[in-house]
């Protein structure tokens, strides 16, 4: 059996869906290592991996993108802090992979320092993948803006368009400071998004069709292993049993990005509709929020029985709280308000699976309207969760870990002039 490092950005919508996979592999006889953000150590070590904390400079280097002035701005914010973070994880992963001496490496896609250091390692390697991935595509439009695919040429000039204002501002941004840590690893320089993203021998990228758009000229480096949604295992509150309407849930973003706006919204705009309200602030303060009676505001509850109850999840429009949803056949509402979160809310509509606001233009009467609208799409969101549940997920994952990465020997990457 093989040693398996797995190295997380301090993110929990990334570790969170990477912890199936692991689960998986550690069940097939694997031995797994993980080095995460400090809070959640206790609880990988709990489920028998050999669990450290990443370097605590890296969670210092928080998102300042609830600040942005614009959804440029916002992504330029989130970019950077990436940019900032990687001379630190790529140093952070060197160091892991010398103390654990493992036989395959899974890095986080935001890690792009440890991509470097893998890459370098000259082991085996994969990038996991839980959030839309900015790769090109003739299929699909700039990643970013959110736009929905292009339809015949005019389309297709639209994307010609876009491209150079949406993504390759970006570039200006990262490339530079990407290629400068690459370097410092004795590996060449990148030009583009799409060559950061095509590095890995395998990508497993943790979503499916109908919810993700066909790419038909993606690598085949990439697998869609479906969501993976995983929760901590949690007892349900006494009061959850006691609901006695349908549900709706809100959830807003575990990394801070200004969103308590959402939640506000909701409990103003369902007050005086037949249904229940729970809210989840995982980085606020939900004494912050005056809930009416049908409704709760908490940092955390396990989502799990909620959505087995709900008819409509609303979402920040982060990748995990969206598809943990739809899994569950729960049409949602996503309001973006940055990061990728544009782009799973666009997926949300042309999945057919629920309905969008845009955070610039939240109000209560037009987040009612949608949690009205979407609550006639419950078909869309209950096709994909036969999709996801027919991915097998974490098994899929272990699959592809196995045949594509332990079952051929490593490739060594040449430096610079070789």
């Amino acid at each position: 059996m093989a040693t398996i490092l797995a190295y997380t950005s301090p993110a929990r919508g990334h570790l969170f869906p990477l912890t199936p996979i692991l689960d998986e592999l550690a069940a097939r006889g694997h031995r797994v290592a993980v080095r995460t953000l400090a809070a959640e150590v206790g609880r990988m070590a709990e489920r028998g991996f050999e669990t450290a904390s990443i370097a605590p400079q890296i969670e210092s280097i928080v998102h300042t993108d609830g600040e942005a002035r614009s959804p440029i701005d916002g992504l330029r914010r989130s970019v950077q802090t990436f940019c900032d973070r990687a001379p630190l994880d790529g140093a952070d992963l060197r160091a892991a992979i010398e103390q654990v001496r493992p036989d395959a490496v899974l890095v986080d896609v935001n890690a792009w320092g440890a991509s470097a250091a893998a890459q370098a390692w000259g082991g085996r390697w994969a990038v996991f993948c839980p959030y839309p991935l900015p790769l090109g595509s003739r299929d699909t439009p700039p990643f970013g803006p959110g736009l929905p695919p292009p339809r015949g040429p005019l389309g297709r000039l639209r994307d010609r368009v876009v491209r150079p204002v949406a993504v390759g501002a970006l570039e200006r941004i990262f490339v530079p400071q990407v290629n400068t840590v690459r370097a410092s690893f004795g590996l060449g320089p990148i030009g583009t998004v799409d060559d950061l993203f095509t590095l890995a021998p395998l990508t497993l990228y943790q979503t499916a069709p109908p919810f993700e758009y066909p790419h038909r000229d993606w690598p085949d480096s990439i697998v869609q292993v479906g969501p993976c949604a995983w929760e901590p295992p949690s007892q349900t509150p006494a009061w959850v049993d006691a609901i006695d309407r349908p549900v709706v849930l809100v959830t807003t973003s575990s990394e801070y990005q200004d969103d308590g706006v959402l939640v506000r919204t909701a409990l103003e705009a369902l007050a005086d509709e037949p249904v229940f309200v729970v809210a989840t602030v995982p980085a606020g303060e939900p004494g912050e929020f005056r809930a009416p009676p049908n409704a709760r505001v908490e940092r955390f509850v396990p989502h799990g029985p909620l959505l087995d109850r709900a008819v409509v999840a609303i979402t920040h429009g982060g990748m995990g709280a969206t598809q943990k949803a739809l899994a569950h056949g729960v049409p949602v509402v996503a309001v973006p308000f940055g990061r990728d979160q544009r782009e799973v809310a666009r997926r949300v509509l042309v999945s057919g699976a629920g309905a969008s606001v845009p955070s610039g233009r939240l109000s209560a009467r037009r987040l009612r309207a949608a949690v009205r609208e979407a609550r006639a799409r419950s078909a869309g969101a209950r096709r994909i969760a036969d999709a996801f549940a027919g991915t097998r997920g974490g098994a899929t994952a272990a699959d592809a870990v196995e045949s594509r990465l332990l079952a051929v020997p490593p490739v060594r990457t040449p430096a610079p002039g070789d």
